[in-house]
């Protein structure tokens, strides 16, 4: 029997979550509202920013009475054994339901950036390498397989994906990124968190919202842009993950916005996110952001002002510690400072997600694993290896020296030719918090690039010299690391795009020294300068990061074993001042008479090579007029016209010839991957509608209107193949959070 409706499962959450709500104390209510990290305060450097300021040990006896809202990185702070780890976590657990009067256990969250942040489970490639697969289908499946991992070892909450769009690629966190174009970066995204969700996982949406809009790029720095930027390029892929994804958290950005902090910012936590969007998820802080309204924004003078800013801008869990929410919170209620509405809106987000994921349930019990944990089972492998190879770009091989002739003797030389950490990003756990014990092994296998080239050409004669060589290939790329321990990650910005640690002069030096082909491997977290050296080099390969199976996606990409289908998810400038800027760009953001200095980039955002070749026939809309809230097929068929089997990724573009507002010439709004053997040939169907063609023309007013359209079928957003004039007929229509906001896209291969 069921003593209380809040035990009753035939009722909904939303009833369960209320009843339970109206019998706790506002000790217990706030407790809801906290989190713990055990172990933050131990010595060592920050993997959060300013961590050891605000970490305090905790007292465990004095809190679990109340109960606890979450638990941080059980398995991310420090190294644990997956095995003892999931044990542990389950005793915890017990410990925590056993102490609370009412035996409700923690939601436990982890970051789960590039896999499950964990000793020993699989490190994926880095999300700008998702961007750069254009395969939101096999991202989904990265995603479930990462999710259902959490999920075996008892996690309920992932922080994870990034959905800042990048705007100034010297911004540290680039490489946590999707890419420089806001429908690129929706739909992976989305596909992530739908993965995510289809585990069980809780899919935190971050960084809302602004963050990577910062000045000069710098971590943490102030955003000042304008309401039609942020709606137009900066929100589109959140509303889409919530929308379409299913996400259930949202995570406030650090930086301010025109001068107010997000976490304290009620127009977008609750004014935007709840009322116009419909969310009903919670919304969590970032590490500290709560505390930083007092440290760093100096909008509080107090934690106890600090946590009721944020309340009431509808921040419900303060992570990763409490600090603002909980004796300070309790005396500004008690005091009639805070009303405790404020404090029951959220305790009622957290107990309604709590009982969807089973917490209130009465049969509740911690998930404790039967046997051995393996977090890098050989299926895990064998998916990190698929993203790579897609996320692989040749961006030039103007000689044809790739694939390589594997009788060549091959010299493989510089500083990342022999070393896994340029396979790894910041959120990776060897990055992460493996640095911080050298003592360990990484605790999963991660090829270098040397040993890969070795494994996939046995008969190959591979030297460390470059003078008696057929062909050079050098290996550079970034360090990645936290708050500027690396060249990219979490607070390590660029002052500028030349290639870090002195290795332009190692590339200078390369090319003097040798008068072979040079074929240059970048692993790194953004895209670097390389203009100084087009047309010397023989070819370039761009990898982001690629993961513990980067070095022979990369070694398969150089030999021909894998025929490369990547595409550059961001531009990659010619000089290093890099114009931050991309190619979302209106006519005065291009080259032109107005200015000196030419921003045109080396290769276009959605570039990317093939070892065969395709052909474009047969371009053209069903219709070359439509309605204002009217649609139409864009087809398109595509032949591989070379001698191996290869995937061609067509990219749909937006250009509207004149608007009311200033528009980018042209903008990406659906694309599609299409593999095929050598002579078969496909067609390509997008599905456009006009709402694809909305934009804000005043802050809270998206319209699409009546008047002349471009669609360009294009290899990247400078390639264009073909152009599809339309014309939108009938009234101008105002559009809001229920627009079509995808181009689906339907690939037929033809019989021959």
């Amino acid at each position: 029997m069921h003593h209380h409706p809040w035990q009753d499962t035939s009722r909904s959450a939303e009833e369960r979550a209320a009843d339970l709500l109206s019998r706790m104390t506002l000790e217990e209510k706030l407790a809801q509202l906290s989190s713990i990290w055990p172990g933050s305060e131990a010595e060592g450097e920050d993997v959060a920013p300013f961590q050891h300021e605000v970490s305090e040990a905790v007292d465990l006896d004095g809190l679990l009475p109340h109960g606890l809202g979450q638990l941080t990185r059980p398995f991310g702070t420090a190294p644990v054994d997956p095995t003892e780890g999931a044990r542990a976590l389950a005793g915890f657990q017990s410990r925590v339901a056993a102490a609370n009067r009412f035996g409700i256990p923690a939601l436990a969250h982890e970051e789960c950036l590039t896999g499950f942040t964990a000793w020993q489970a699989t490190v994926f490639p880095t999300p700008l390498a998702w961007g750069a697969t254009f395969d939101p289908a096999l991202v989904r499946r990265m995603s479930a397989a990462i999710g259902a991992s959490m999920r075996s070892v008892g996690i309920h909450q992932g922080l994870s994906p990034v959905l800042d769009v990048v705007r100034d690629p010297r911004w540290g966190r680039t490489e946590e990124s999707i890419g420089e174009d806001p429908y690129l970066v929706a739909t992976v995204a989305t596909a992530y968190v739908a993965g995510l969700e289809s585990a069980g996982i809780v899919a935190t949406l971050k960084h809302f919202a602004g963050y990577s809009a910062s000045r000069g790029g710098r971590n943490h720095a102030p955003v000042s842009i304008g309401p039609r930027e942020l709606a137009d390029v900066i929100l589109p892929p959140f509303e889409m993950a919530l929308r379409e994804g299913g996400a259930r958290s949202v995570m406030h950005a650090y930086n301010d916005l025109d001068g107010v902090p997000a976490a304290a910012s009620p127009d977008l936590l609750t004014g935007l996110l709840r009322e116009e969007w419909g969310f009903t998820g919670t919304v969590v802080a970032d590490y500290f952001g709560i505390s930083f309204l007092e440290r760093n924004h100096r909008v509080a003078d107090s934690p106890a002002r600090a946590g009721a800013l944020a309340l009431e801008a509808g921040v419900d869990v303060e992570l990763p510690s409490v600090r603002c929410y909980g004796e300070p919170l309790l005396k500004a209620v008690r005091s009639g400072e805070v009303p405790e509405e404020l404090v029951d809106r959220a305790v009622l987000r957290v107990l309604r997600q709590k009982c969807e994921l089973g917490l209130l349930d009465p049969d509740w019990a911690p998930a404790a694993p039967e046997g051995e944990v393996d977090l890098d089972p050989p299926a895990m492998r064998e998916l990190a290896r698929r993203v790579a190879e897609e996320s692989v770009v040749l961006l030039d091989n103007r000689r044809g020296v790739l694939p390589l002739d594997p009788a060549a003797r091959i010299a493989v030389v510089g500083p990342y030719a022999d070393e896994c950490s340029a396979m790894l990003g910041c959120y990776t756990f060897p990055r992460h918090v493996g640095v911080e014990h050298p003592e360990l092994p990484l605790g999963v296998e991660i090829p270098t690039l040397l040993d890969s080239l070795g494994a996939e050409l046995p008969g190959a004669d591979l030297t460390a010299s470059p003078e008696d060589a057929d062909v050079v290939v050098a290996v550079l790329g970034d360090r990645s690391g936290l708050f500027g321990r690396g060249t990219s990650g979490e607070g390590c910005d660029a002052e500028d795009l030349t290639l870090p640690d002195g290795q332009d002069a190692f590339l200078d030096e390369l090319l003097e020294r040798t008068d072979r082909p040079v074929v240059l491997v970048l692993l790194t977290g953004r895209p670097y300068a390389l203009g100084r050296w087009d047309g010397r080099l023989a070819a370039v390969v761009q990898a982001f990061f690629p993961g513990e199976e980067g070095g022979p996606a990369v070694a398969g990409v150089l030999t021909g074993r894998v025929n490369p289908s990547g595409r550059l998810p961001v531009s990659v400038p010619r000089g290093n001042g890099g114009q931050p800027w991309t190619y979302l760009a209106p006519p005065l953001g291009l080259k032109g008479a107005a200015s000196n200095i030419d921003p045109t980039p080396l290769y276009p955002f959605g570039h990317g090579l093939s070892y065969t070749t395709f052909a474009w026939e047969g371009a053209g809309a069903d219709t070359d007029a439509l309605p204002t809230d009217g649609g139409t097929g864009v087809r398109l068929t595509v032949r591989n016209t070379g001698e191996r089997a290869g995937t061609e990724v067509v990219q749909l573009y937006l250009h509207d010839p004149v608007a009311r507002t200033v528009q980018p010439v042209s903008r990406l709004v659906g694309y599609a991957r299409v593999a095929l053997e050598p002579g078969q040939a496909a067609e390509v169907v997008f599905d456009f509608h006009a709402d694809l063609a909305s934009y804000t023309e005043r802050p809270g007013r998206r319209i699409v209107e009546p008047g002349a359209l471009e669609l360009r079928l294009a290899a990247s957003s400078t390639d264009v193949r073909h152009t599809v004039p339309l014309t939108l007929t009938g009234a101008e229509r105002t559009v809001g959070h229920d627009r079509r906001m995808t181009c689906g896209a339907e690939v037929r291969v033809l019989q021959p």
